[in-house]
């Protein structure tokens, strides 16, 4: 891209600016009580369910996280629908999304039918899970590209599964939104862009993980280009020094606000975009006193700027 081209002009040229009317309305969460006020920065703080440490109940475990100062919890386990239920009725910590189960052992990219049968219908019980749980999305890693899988299979077969499984998220409300994760596959934010847009349903869309991007990237520079596709993040830091020295894995070795994501950068593109909605903890959980400190850091990285 030529220096010529500004911020503005970018956004543009991939579609944000068309649809910045709607953002407001696809991310943010109807489930806020009335005499709750909103945060400035917009953003909901949430933790994905496995951080949460310790064998208690689910009730146990989410008496911790609203205790540590999380409004939500992203549930990527199977869970009794009941006892999530009763949780959430007691300690008012909100369920707003699933992550689908099967994704990464069984992708909807794999050669064998049978298998992208039951990737399938994993995704499909995620679905009816998150509007269970009264959630809004269901995370999913659309593709694995490897030796085995080719990128351009990968492509046509992901994108023919789950546009069987748009018919009951659309019964359901229940949004689809793609990760970004260490995949083999979209690896650029365009590229990611046009995936979601062949889809031309507003269905899909982005579940951004600002530190995954961190190895080969700027998360700013993604969320510039996704722009209104994106509808939840994904809270997470990487160290480009902790990569280069011990392997590409370590660089998520580094607690929140330690690394190289440009925090400010990011709140400001945020903000550029008009995203406003859950941000979700994706780290290294553990007791009480870890998911405060992670709360914590989270609250100081939500009212960074530019």
């Amino acid at each position: 891209m030529s220096d010529e081209l500004t911020r503005r002009r970018f956004l543009g040229t991939t579609g944000t600016l068309a649809a910045a009317a709607t953002v407001t309305g696809l991310n943010a969460d109807s489930s806020r009580a009335a005499d709750e006020k909103p945060p400035a920065h917009g953003l909901r703080k949430a933790l994905k369910y496995s951080m949460i440490a310790g064998k208690g109940s689910v009730l146990d475990k989410f008496k911790l996280a609203k205790a540590a100062g999380f409004e939500g919890v992203d549930i990527n386990v199977r869970l009794d629908h009941d006892e999530v239920n009763k949780a959430q009725d007691l300690t008012k910590l909100k369920v707003h999304g699933v992550v689908a189960y099967d994704h990464w052992s069984k992708p909807l990219s794999h050669p064998d039918a049978a298998i992208r049968q039951t990737s399938l219908e994993s995704l499909q019980g995620a679905i009816r899970d998150a509007k269970a749980y009264g959630g809004t999305t269901v995370l999913l890693v659309p593709a694995v590209v490897n030796k085995d899988i080719s990128y351009a299979d990968a492509y046509k077969r992901s994108q023919a599964e789950i546009r069987k499984a748009l018919p009951l998220a659309e019964e359901l409300g229940i949004r689809i939104l793609f990760e970004n994760v260490w995949n083999n596959f979209l690896l650029s934010p365009v590229e990611m862009a046009r995936y979601i847009d062949e889809f031309d349903s507003k269905l899909v869309g982005a579940y951004f993980d600002v530190g995954n991007v961190v190895r080969f990237g700027w998360p700013e520079h993604w969320i510039q280009a996704l722009g209104s596709r994106i509808g939840k993040l994904d809270i997470k830091e990487y160290s480009r020094k902790l990569q280069h020295s011990k392997g590409p894995g370590a660089g998520f070795r580094v607690k929140l606000g330690d690394g190289d994501c440009d925090w400010p950068a990011v709140m400001q593109s945020l903000a550029d975009i008009g995203f406003k909605g859950w941000a979700t903890a994706e780290v290294g959980g553990g007791d009480a006193e870890r998911l405060a400190d992670i709360s914590q850091r989270m609250d100081r990285i939500f009212v960074s700027s530019t």
